[in-house]
């Protein structure tokens, strides 16, 4: 098992509180989480760690609100995500650490300025759990879910950065808070339990990782539950901030770190 201070694993185990919090409250949230397991443990390493701790978030999250997600939108995304995923995997065979950083943290932050400013622009007041302009199946809509799915594809494999990405995605299209939530958690889910295989052929995961984290499973589910527990009491403005600045914060951090 990787080595670890006391002070060290209580950072690990509140970073996993985390990840269960923002599966299930505030989606985005876990870049937090990406940046504290990447100081803790070597950063290219820590992928690996999270990666299974994010799955087990995800069926949480499905288990929660599988019956609110907008089967339509995810459809129009996995090719382009696994477009980005194959893209992700061979940015890893020859990037190091401090490449991984800057990219993402660019990415991230050029996303959230393009979120802020299209809804400032737009100026919407309330919009429907489903978005009708995102349910249709025109080529604008085709050209933005491509493009956020390969970004969503590419932060993902790289550094479990695709909540982000897929939070802005479904924050520009116009989704309520439920709807945002339902469809983010069967789209992790699928897409995580995808990048499994290359990881492990990446030597990402493997039998160090996944003793550290049986252990830190555990913290993922009181998490889940504060995060079910609070969501409701988290309007939809706040609810749009946080995620925004959950976003603004990870990207900052690996462009700083």
């Amino acid at each position: 098992m990787y080595t670890v201070t006391l002070w060290e694993f209580a950072a690990l185990a509140a970073a996993s509180i985390l990840v269960g919090f923002s599966k299930t409250a505030v989606s985005g949230a876990n870049t937090v989480s990406l940046a504290i397991f990447a100081a803790v443990l070597p950063a290219r390493e820590s992928t690996g760690v999270l990666l299974p701790l994010l799955i087990v978030g995800d069926v949480l999250a499905v288990g929660t609100y599988r019956r609110h997600a907008h089967w339509g939108t995810l459809l129009r995304l996995f090719p382009a995500v696994a477009v980005g995923v194959v893209v992700g995997t061979v940015f890893m065979l020859w990037a190091g650490d401090a490449e991984v950083r800057t990219s993402i943290g660019a990415i991230l932050l050029l996303m959230a300025g393009v979120t802020v400013w299209r809804r400032r622009a737009a100026a919407r007041a309330a919009a429907p759990e489903v978005p009708a302009a995102d349910a249709a199946d025109g080529a604008g809509a085709r050209l933005k879910a491509g493009s956020y799915g390969v970004l969503g594809g590419f932060t993902t494999m790289v550094a479990n950065a695709g909540g982000p990405v897929m939070s802005l995605y479904l924050l520009s299209a116009g989704f309520r808070k439920l709807g945002f939530l339902g469809t983010s958690a069967w789209f992790f889910l699928i897409v995580n339990v995808a990048k499994v295989p290359f990881s492990v052929s990446l030597g990402l995961i493997d039998g160090r990782s996944l003793l550290l984290d049986l252990l830190l499973a555990l913290f993922v589910l009181p998490g889940a539950y504060i995060g079910k527990a609070c969501v409701d009491r988290i309007n939809q403005r706040l609810f749009e901030r946080l995620v925004i600045a959950a976003t603004v914060l990870g990207g900052l951090q690996l462009l700083l770190r």
